[in-house]
């Protein structure tokens, strides 16, 4: 009798997902997913803002003919009811994205389907297509119960940096965004 095949769960990450899952990662590996761009484009009103200063979290918003780089991580099959249960906690709290399984190409050349979460450009806290000095603004202001909206923004580029994955617009804002947090020079 041959082997049986067991499935495998894997999860996209492109934000803080990336250096903090909050679940056992049995493997991790960059991972590319297209038709999809990481963007600014999410109103936190609860980890990184408030309902009355908002803050800007990633979302993976839809956009036919870009990609987005990160993290595909693997998580083993005791771990997985516990893992999903999990991130659905975290990435569902308010149902501004939606759970999508997303397919990935691996570094490595292999391809696998992951648990990803979609931004919902229906619900009342996207914020897509915002001006960069806008976004910045926010993020400088915002401060939310897991802490300032800045050091979201700072904690996914070092990451990127990391994994050696270049986001010349996340750079731009996180420029705009060191900018207003400088106190003003007398």
């Amino acid at each position: 009798m041959g082997m049986v095949e067991r499935p495998e769960h894997w999860v996209f990450a492109y934000g803080s997902l990336m250096w903090d899952p909050g679940f056992p990662v049995a493997e991790m590996a960059a991972a590319r997913l297209e038709d999809y761009a990481r963007s600014f484009c999410l109103l936190s009103v609860v980890y990184r803002g408030t309902v009355e200063t908002p803050g800007l979290v990633l979302g993976l918003d839809a956009h036919p003919g870009a990609h987005c780089v990160g993290l595909a991580l693997r998580v083993a099959e005791p771990d997985w009811p516990e893992a999903l249960a999990g991130l659905r906690e975290r990435e569902l709290t308010t149902y501004a994205y939606s759970e999508q399984m997303l397919a990935l190409q691996l570094q490595d050349g292999r391809q696998v389907e992951a648990v990803g979460y979609v931004i919902r450009r229906d619900h009342d806290q996207y914020a897509g297509g915002l001006e960069l000095s806008a976004q910045a603004r926010m993020i400088a202001r915002a401060h939310g119960g897991r802490g300032p909206n800045a050091d979201y923004l700072f904690n996914t580029m070092r990451h990127l940096a990391q994994m050696g994955v270049e986001d010349l617009e996340m750079d731009a804002l996180a420029a705009e965004v060191r900018r207003l947090l400088q106190p003003e020079k007398r």
